[in-house]
C-alpha cells in the first residue's frame, strides 16, 4: 500500500520528451495551420513588397597608346593605372556624386518619398544605395579594376542612373585632365611670352644704349677735333703774324744794306751790287742765311701776301685731315643702321628655344574630346530579377517559421496539460493518504 500511496515529487517537473513529441504529432494539425498562416504571411510580403534590384558596372585601365600623344607633347604625364585611379576618386567623391544628382533630377524621382527634402534623398543614395570597390593604390596590377554595384527599388531606372553616373564621373575627370593640360599649356604660354619681351626690353635698352654711346663718342670726337682745329689756327695765326714780324726786320736789315733783291753773303762781301742778277751763283753754307739776304722786294712781297691771307688753313695738312673727320660725324652710319632696322625680332638673343617651345605649344593638336580614361569592362545591364525579396525564400522561410511556432504552441499545450495533470495528483494525495490510515486503524 505505501507503493500505492507515495507521491515523487522530482518527477513531476521533469519532461518527458517522448510523451512530448507524442502530443506534438497529436497537435500535428495545429502546427500545420500555423506554418501555412507564417507561409501565407511570408507569401503575401514576397508578393506585396517593392522589389529591389541591384546593377554593377567594372571599369579597366585602358591601353597605353590611348595617352601616347599626350605624354610625347610633354606638357602632360598620364599613366592608364593614374587614370583609373582619378576616376575611382572622382566615383568616390561626394562633390562629384553630387553634381551628377543635380544634373539627373529626374533619375532620382522615384526616391523621392515620405516628403523628404532632396538633400535627404541624395544622402539615401549616396550612403546605402551605391557601393564601390576600390582597388589599392600601392598594388595596382594589369588587372586591377573599379567594381560598382547600385541596389534601387522598383520604379527606378537603376540602369541608366548607374551607366551615367560612371559617365559623368569620366567625363568630369576627362575635363578636368583637358582644364590641367590648358592652364599648363598658357601658362608656359605666357611664361614664354614673358621671357621673349623680358629679351625685346634688354635689346632696346642694349640698342638704345649703343646708339647713345656712338653719339656720345662722335659728339666727344667732335669737339677734340673743333678744339684741336681752334688750336690749330690759332697757332697758324702766331706763325703768321711772328711770320710778319720777322720780315718786318728782315725788310729793315735790307734796306739799311741796300739789298733790294737776293744775293748771298760772298756776293755781298766781294763788293758787287747788290742789283746784279745776271749771274748766277752757287754757295754751300752750313749755316742757315739771314733772311733779310732774300732781299727787301721779295720780302715786302711775301710780307704783302702774308697780310692780306684771309685764313690760314691750307698751310697745315692736319686742319684737311680734321675736317674730313668733322664731315664724317655728321652722320653716323651705324646710328642710322641700328634705328633703321624694321625686324627687330631677328637680333634677340638667346630666344631661338624661346620661340621653337611656343610654336609646339601651340601646334599642340592635342585632341581632348576624344582622350579616353578608363576601359568600361562591363556596363550595367538591365537585371533579370530582384535580389529582394526572393520570393520562394521568404515563403520557406515563412512556412519554418511557422511549423517552430507550431511546434512551439504544441509544446506549450503539452506542458500546460502535463501541469494540470501534476496539480490534480497533488490534490488527490491527501484524501489517499486518509483512506489508508482508516484502512490500518481497523
Amino acid at each position: 500500500m505505501n507503493s500505492i500511496t507515495r507521491f515523487d515529487h522530482t518527477r513531476h517537473n521533469e519532461i518527458d520528451l517522448i510523451a512530448l513529441g507524442r502530443s506534438v504529432w497529436k497537435q500535428k494539425r495545429l502546427v500545420a495551420l500555423i506554418g501555412l498562416v507564417f507561409a501565407s504571411l511570408a507569401g503575401f510580403y514576397a508578393f506585396t513588397a517593392t522589389k529591389q534590384y541591384e546593377v554593377g558596372s567594372v571599369l579597366r585601365p585602358i591601353a597605353m597608346n590611348e595617352f601616347d600623344a599626350l605624354n610625347r607633347s610633354g606638357v602632360y604625364k598620364l599613366s592608364p593605372k593614374n587614370a583609373l585611379m582619378r576616376v575611382a576618386a572622382s566615383l568616390d567623391s561626394y562633390e562629384a556624386r553630387l553634381g551628377f544628382y543635380r544634373s539627373n533630377p529626374e533619375l532620382f524621382e522615384p526616391f523621392r518619398r515620405d516628403g523628404r527634402s532632396d538633400e535627404q534623398v541624395f544622402d539615401d543614395f549616396n550612403r546605402d544605395s551605391l557601393k564601390l570597390d576600390l582597388p589599392d593604390s600601392k598594388t595596382l596590377t594589369a588587372n586591377t579594376y573599379i567594381g560598382l554595384k547600385l541596389g534601387y527599388p522598383e520604379g527606378v531606372d537603376g540602369v541608366k542612373l548607374l551607366n551615367g553616373l560612371v559617365a559623368y564621373a569620366v567625363e568630369s575627370e576627362r575635363q578636368q585632365v583637358a582644364a590641367d593640360v590648358d592652364v599648363i599649356v598658357q601658362n608656359r604660354i605666357r611664361e614664354l611670352n614673358g621671357k621673349l619681351e623680358i629679351a625685346r626690353e634688354t635689346y632696346d635698352n642694349d640698342k638704345k644704349l649703343r646708339i647713345a654711346k656712338l653719339l656720345e663718342g662722335d659728339e666727344l670726337r667732335r669737339a677734340k677735333l673743333l678744339d684741336e682745329l681752334q688750336g690749330l689756327r690759332l697757332q697758324l695765326r702766331t706763325q703768321r703774324s711772328a711770320r710778319i714780324a720777322q720780315l718786318d726786320e728782315a725788310i729793315s736789315i735790307a734796306r739799311g744794306l741796300g739789298i733790294v733783291r737776293p744775293t748771298t753773303p760772298s756776293a755781298l762781301g766781294q763788293g758787287e751790287p747788290a742789283t746784279q742778277g745776271s749771274v748766277i751763283r752757287t754757295e754751300i753754307f752750313n749755316q742757315q742765311i739771314p733772311l733779310y739776304f732774300m732781299g727787301t722786294e721779295a720780302l715786302m712781297a711775301e710780307r704783302q701776301a702774308l697780310r692780306q691771307r684771309s685764313s690760314d688753313d691750307f698751310t697745315a695738312q692736319r686742319i684737311a685731315v680734321i675736317a674730313k673727320e668733322l664731315q664724317l660725324l655728321k652722320v653716323n652710319r651705324e646710328v642710322e643702321v641700328l634705328q633703321a632696322r624694321e625686324n627687330e625680332e631677328f637680333f634677340l638673343k638667346d630666344v631661338e628655344g624661346y620661340r621653337a617651345e611656343l610654336i609646339h605649344l601651340r601646334n599642340l593638336g592635342l585632341n581632348m574630346d576624344q582622350l579616353k580614361l578608363v576601359s568600361i569592362d562591363r556596363q550595367a545591364l538591365e537585371p533579370l530579377a530582384p535580389i529582394k525579396p526572393r520570393k520562394a525564400l521568404v515563403v520557406f522561410l515563412g512556412l519554418v517559421v511557422g511549423i517552430l511556432m507550431g511546434v512551439g504552441v504544441a509544446s506549450v499545450r503539452h506542458l500546460i496539460a502535463n501541469h494540470r495533470l501534476s496539480a490534480h495528483r497533488i490534490d488527490a494525495a491527501p484524501t489517499a493518504k486518509a483512506s489508508q490510515g482508516a484502512i490500518e486503524a481497523s
